[in-house]
């Protein structure tokens, strides 16, 4: 989970060797489970303070917010999503962490176990540092998301006045949406990586599993966010922070971006049949 490009792939084919390509597929359940309340409490919520800070309903009028408040909104959707959606994430996570032998065959064991040795609460294990991971790592996202869609709308009417191709137009195409989406994910992910890593080490600790997959990181190891930083920076070095950055823009961006898409497109679907 915590890799950097080479042992990336030398992992992709331990999985292929021992899992019979079915590792590849670890946790996707849960992640499922977890992405589609996630995403639609997340955009739910963002469009409900967007149109509370606008005045208007309409995607396009919420354009016209500050950068600041289009990262308040990001920020505050993320929080809602989080801990509406948080213990299928925890379970993802442990699923796909344990290696082999697995410690839990299926979701339910899991989730049976956590609520046995740690109580309800520990399907909570590790949201302080989820929330403080998602308050910039949302707000980042959907703030440059409008600021990259304003800036290729600036371009676009640019483009059309510039090159005498007709009246302006500013409408943007799905593929720059893409690439708007992407850029986006990319750099939210970048920039707020170190917290990923942090949430992701307090979400295993105890978890049983092959000595092939990493050392067992026991209870209670980080007392607090900032020990767990100091430790990891101590031992592991700097770039300890940013184990797992490739694995993670490598799914992070391109779904990000093909959300936004999806999301543009159903909210002009929607806005166009309820108004």
């Amino acid at each position: 989970m915590y890799m950097d490009l080479p042992s990336t792939l030398g992992f992709c084919r331990q999985l292929k060797i021992f899992s019979e390509r079915k590792g590849f597929w670890r946790g996707n359940v849960p992640a499922l489970l977890m992405y589609m309340p996630y995403t639609a409490i997340q955009f739910t919520v963002l469009h409900k303070l967007k149109t509370f800070a606008s005045g208007s309903s309409r995607t396009e009028d919420h354009l016209h917010l500050s950068p600041y408040l289009s990262y308040v909104s990001g920020a505050l959707a993320g929080c809602a999503a989080t801990i509406g959606s948080y213990p299928f994430d925890l379970l993802r996570t442990i699923l796909a962490s344990q290696g082999e032998p697995k410690v839990y065959p299926n979701m339910r064991s899991a989730f049976v176990d956590i609520i046995k040795t740690r109580g309800f609460q520990g399907l909570y294990s590790g949201l302080s540092p989820t929330l403080v991971e998602i308050i910039p790592y949302a707000g980042l996202q959907f703030g440059s998301y409008d600021s990259f869609k304003r800036s290729m709308m600036t371009w676009n009417r640019y483009r059309y006045s510039h090159l005498n191709l007709g009246s302006e137009d500013d409408s943007v195409s799905s593929f720059q949406l893409f690439l708007c989406g992407f850029a986006a994910g990319t750099f939210s992910k970048a920039a707020c990586h170190p917290l990923d890593v942090v949430k992701k080490r307090f979400q295993i600790e105890g978890l049983k599993r092959h000595p092939r997959y990493g050392a067992r990181i026991e209870s209670s190891t980080y007392k607090g966010m900032y020990h767990a930083l100091k430790e990891i920076v101590a031992k592991e070095g700097f770039g300890g922070l940013y184990k797992g950055l490739f694995p993670s823009l490598v799914k992070s961006a391109p779904a990000g971006a093909v959300t936004f898409v999806a999301y543009e497109y159903i909210s002009d679907w929607l806005e166009s049949i309820l108004m």
